[in-house]
């Protein structure tokens, strides 16, 4: 939706016959979280928030400090289409607010969005768009999911072998009616596995796209009778699921172009953590194509920067992320190294060295812990926060002493 007074927000409410209303926002994992009020209470959320007890998420708060506010986002206002025609059902993502009206310094989304502005002022005109890989699997007789994927097709492959295509119809389809753009979708290698192209768009539009995205085919997977998952690596011997995000500058030359791949490169392991967050996403690393290595390139697939020549500008393709990754920091880190590359004149080929990725979650975690970039872009107690959560699920992985074991006991239900 376009921006909109709070006058204009509750003349909508009224006009679409909208009953109920989400307050949406992500953990600091990038988990989509919500809670509904009555049309009634929305007057009173913009203006004075809605409390929730944010000790009971993961990374957010502690006992003895455990209240924050929610204030929804008038600019994110959106109709869910899967709810009822009568009585609709509105959704907002919101700022998050300590009671006396400061930021959370865990609200990903905000610092992005902050982030965002101060590119702007600099005339620093960037957007991203994202490939998205998922499985759909089978449900047993009880609606809990399966490790059976929904078909044996593989890349590019039609119907009837391509048991997808009706869903991805119906994931673009609603799509469109949420305001988000795609430019392609099809079967990708793995059975069962699905690829969505989104469009670029500016960064906080493009992160809030990627969170409804999934929260999207998640819904309509399991109203079709399947499961979604965006897990890294679902099946052990089959391909893994990636996200590529895409970085342009559409007023940005050839140096500038080499300069943002510079910076990339020269960040790329200390925020890996925030890349790849969780045990399985190291079971993907090196396997059916997906990037081990710092390199950049033109063609080669696995190249871990791809440069993608458009017909109007370069498009810089970052391959080595995936689908359980939080986007706001993502794409924060991304763009925040690739800024630091223009201001420092890196040349990408210091960084280009052929080196390889952190190997687990574990060398993942130390490597952001020396970053002294990752420090300046992420406040103090997300970073603290998120690097402990990731010490923790690193020892639960090596206590289970098998990662894939881990992917379905632990991830498989959240990603």
């Amino acid at each position: 939706m376009d921006s909109f007074t709070r006058e204009e927000v509750m003349n909508y409410m009224r006009e679409q016959d909208v009953s109920f209303v989400r307050l949406a926002f992500c953990d600091i994992f990038g988990q989509l979280k919500n809670t509904s009020i009555s049309v009634s209470a929305l007057d009173k959320a913009l203006d004075k928030g809605i409390g929730f007890n944010a000790s009971a998420i993961r990374g957010f708060m502690n006992v003895e400090d455990s209240d924050l506010l929610l204030f929804p986002d008038p600019n994110t206002l959106t109709i869910l289409p899967w709810r009822p025609v009568q009585g609709k059902v509105a959704r907002f993502f919101c700022n998050i607010k300590h009671s006396d009206g400061r930021p959370f310094e865990g609200d990903a989304r905000a610092i992005l969005k902050q982030f965002e502005k101060k590119l702007i002022l600099e005339g620093k005109n960037i957007q991203v768009s994202s490939e998205v890989e998922f499985y759909l699997f089978k449900q047993d007789d009880e609606g809990n999911p399966t490790d059976i994927p929904m078909d044996r097709a593989s890349y590019f492959d039609i119907a009837p072998r391509d048991k997808g295509e009706n869903i991805r119809r119906e994931i673009c389809l609603t799509m469109e009616q949420m305001g988000i753009a795609y430019e392609a979708s099809h079967h990708e290698k793995g059975p069962g596995q699905n690829e969505i192209r989104l469009q670029s768009a500016m960064m906080l539009d493009a992160a809030d796209h990627l969170i409804s995205f999934k929260d999207l085919v998640k819904v309509i997977a399991n109203r079709m009778g399947l499961f979604s998952s965006f897990l890294p690596k679902p099946l052990f011997n089959e391909n893994g699921s990636g996200l590529t995000i895409n970085i342009s500058m559409p007023d940005g030359d050839e140096q500038t172009k080499r300069e943002m791949i510079g910076g990339i490169l020269r960040r790329i392991e200390e925020i890996t953590i925030f890349l790849n967050p969780v045990a399985n996403s190291y079971e993907r690393k090196g396997t059916f194509e997906a990037p081990s290595i710092i390199d950049y390139g033109y063609g080669n697939k696995k190249f871990l920067i791809k440069i993608h020549q458009t017909s109007d500008n370069v498009r810089l393709k970052v391959r080595s992320a995936d689908p359980s990754c939080n986007p706001y920091l993502a794409i924060l880190l991304l763009v925040g190294a690739a800024v630091e590359g223009i201001k420092d004149h890196v040349n990408p080929d210091d960084y280009n060295t052929g080196k390889e990725l952190p190997d687990t979650l574990i060398e993942a975690v130390r490597a952001a812990e020396k970053s002294d970039f990752v420090k300046s872009m992420i406040p103090d107690h997300l970073f603290e926060r998120f690097l402990q959560a990731k010490r923790d699920d690193w020892e639960t992985s090596s206590l289970s002493g098998d990662p894939q074991h881990k992917a379905k006991s632990m991830e498989f239900s959240v990603t």
